[in-house]
């Protein structure tokens, strides 16, 4: 049965945690005194080997309080080799790449050694550190069990697991591929469990996972920080006008808006955006799935150092990102779960900071707008009337992208492009009265006289010689036989075949020799 526990912020400090005089002495020097209320209740049982279940919304820290009872219970034993000693899963390679920032960071005094196996890197990089053996690997699933089935990882000697992002985890497919992990991991093992939403479906999932575990839990399921500004803004449903509409925001949040993240339900649709915003001369970036590791690590670089204003991006950058100086989010597409308002934007309003957040919203959004609001509990502000007063966009700023049945784009001189012109036959003038008889031969080009002349006659000298060469009927079945093999002769000579007529070759009336 698990042990309940809802922590307060209280005046503890990171020494009262029992956390190692080189782990304290590291966090002291990047700058933490006070343990967030996550980290104040999940450290002191982390250390004492107990499962631990912890609730607590995005950007409370949630990181730290695992990374640091590992780093002070690892300072004991030596990693083997294909034999990593702990197991942090992410759902993702930018998630996966903070963690191990954070180890880096909080374990520079001690002499660990951490691999990352993610997808978009070499395997034969990662299976070298798999060799050398690792203290710490951190792992997205499919990865993982990518170098388990090349006989290159063993996990019979993992004595901590953590699934970060529990929720996440679960809720986009990971379970039969966690439940497998969790197979090849010794019974004895403990387990972390850390998340910002479990709703009570997923609770149910972590029973198989975790062994009288720790519930610390800071704050109500789902809730969103009390530090953002959360604000809904109507919008025409297509996609130019909600361009539009997310223009309009961004200009008029003037100099109040340092940086942002614009999240988008699809891939498509953030690349869609960000050639928009580029053409109307923002300073914007790209963030989706498709791109490479190192694409994406790059772009995340340019945005923390303030190279880029705008970062598009799709759900790989809602979960956990640790970018704390975000000061706007915007939902140019209202997220279809639920869970994932909470932790797009949970992207700004870090570390006690204030923020703001922006969802655009269209008439066929109402359903998912509504979940939203149930799931927090809160009902959010609108910024400039809500659906009722949407009036009908007319501004078409770019045009949409085609579809089938979609009209063709005219080209540069207004016309029609090329490839879009029918093919038809020529038409030509024709002087025949629209009653005539003969009016449909009207469309067939016209023939100089004295060619056709000359054809006709060729062709009425052929259809001569041909009557003249065939020979008469026969009796008999041999007859017949001749007489159809003549017949086709003739038709063969009746198509409008072009003799020589009078004009032999000299090289025909040459004798020859029998």
């Amino acid at each position: 049965m698990s042990e309940d526990i809802t922590t307060a912020q209280d005046a503890l400090t990171f020494a009262d945690l029992g956390l190692s005089p080189k782990v304290l002495s590291a966090v002291t020097d990047a700058g933490y005194t006070t343990p967030t209320p996550i980290q104040a209740g999940a450290i002191p049982h982390a250390l004492q080997g107990k499962d631990v279940l912890g609730i607590a919304q995005t950007g409370t820290g949630k990181t730290a309080a695992f990374v640091l009872p590992m780093i002070t219970r690892l300072e004991k034993g030596r990693a083997r080799a294909r034999m990593p000693r702990t197991l942090i899963l992410e759902p993702t390679r930018e998630l996966a790449a903070q963690v191990e920032e954070n180890f880096v960071k909080y374990g520079k005094n001690l002499r660990l050694t951490v691999a990352l196996l993610i997808g978009g890197v070499s395997f034969d990089e990662q299976e070298k550190k798999l060799e050398r053996g690792v203290d710490v690997l951190i792992a997205t699933p499919g990865r993982l069990l990518d170098h388990f089935e090349r006989g290159k990882l063993l996990l019979t000697g993992v004595d901590i697991l953590v699934i970060d992002e529990a929720d996440r985890m679960l809720d986009m497919g990971f379970i039969p591929d966690i439940e497998r992990i969790c197979k090849l991991i010794p019974f004895t093992r403990q387990t972390l469990f850390f998340s910002a939403t479990m709703p009570p479906e997923i609770t149910k999932l972590t029973e198989q996972f975790l062994h009288a575990p720790v519930r610390i839990e800071v704050s109500k399921a789902a809730s969103t920080n009390s530090s953002i500004t959360q604000r809904l803004v109507k919008s025409g449903a297509k996609p130019w006008d909600k361009r539009d509409t997310l223009r309009r925001l961004i200009r008029a949040e003037g100099d109040a808006l340092k940086n942002a993240i614009i999240f988008c339900n699809r891939k498509v649709e953030v690349s869609d955006l960000f050639k928009s915003l580029l053409k109307h001369d923002f300073e914007a970036g790209a963030l989706h799935g498709d791109m490479d590791q190192r694409a994406r690590m790059a772009m995340l670089d340019n945005f923390r150092a303030g190279r880029l204003k705008l970062l598009v991006a799709s759900d790989v950058a809602a979960r956990g990102l640790d970018i704390p100086d975000v000061s706007h989010v915007f939902n140019f597409d209202v997220p279809i779960h639920a869970e994932d308002y909470v932790h797009r934007i949970g992207r700004t309003g870090r570390a006690g900071r204030s923020g703001k957040s922006f969802t655009i919203v269209t008439r066929s959004d109402a359903k998912h707008l509504d979940a939203i609001e149930k799931l927090t509990g809160q009902k959010i502000e609108w910024h400039d009337g809500d659906l009722t007063t949407l009036a009908p966009s007319t501004e078409e700023d770019e045009a949409p992208r085609r579809g089938r049945g979609a009209p063709r784009r005219a080209g540069k001189d207004g016309s029609a492009r090329k490839g879009d012109r029918k093919r038809e036959r020529p038409e030509v003038a024709s002087t025949t009265p629209a009653n005539d008889d003969n009016a449909a031969n009207s469309i067939v080009p016209d023939v100089p006289d004295e060619r056709r002349s000359r054809k006709d006659a060729i062709k009425s000298d052929n259809a001569n010689r041909g009557s003249n060469n065939a020979k008469p009927k026969r009796e008999g079945d041999q007859n017949r036989r001749d007489e159809k093999r003549h017949s086709r002769h003739d038709e063969n000579l009746n198509d409008g075949t072009v003799g020589f007529g009078d004009d032999v070759p000299a090289f025909m009336k040459i004798a020859v020799k029998v």
